[in-house]
């Protein structure tokens, strides 16, 4: 029998919403190594465990560049710090732009690509 965890128990989640700005179109592995890394480097891994960064695989849109990373409501300043730091992966120059902080995926207005 698994037992079940009390609402009040998970952890919240922040949903940020960004887009990716580059001359070339740059593929989810590239991204998600350079923004993971950059994570890592800016806070830590303490800050990086804490922080419970993810990357939704299936929010990716690869024509225009727009993704959803999830964290804790504690470490999205932090987060978007990180994403800012990242000027180049690979060959080609880019930008993040965090677009938008959501509590939920839905009320992100996300289309999955």
């Amino acid at each position: 029998m698994k037992l079940k965890r009390l609402p009040s128990m998970k952890e919240k989640k922040r949903y940020l919403l960004f887009r990716l700005h580059s001359d070339l179109p740059v593929a989810y592995d590239d991204m998600k190594g350079a923004a993971l890394n950059s994570i890592l480097n800016w806070a830590g891994e303490k800050g990086f465990s804490v922080s419970n960064a993810r990357m939704i695989r299936n929010l990716w849109d690869g024509k225009r560049q727009k993704g959803c990373l999830s964290c804790t409501p504690k470490s999205v300043d932090d987060i978007k710090m990180a994403l800012a730091l990242v000027h180049q992966i690979g060959d080609s120059k880019v930008i993040f732009q965090v677009t938008r902080v959501s509590g939920t995926i839905k009320s992100g207005n996300v289309k999955a690509g």
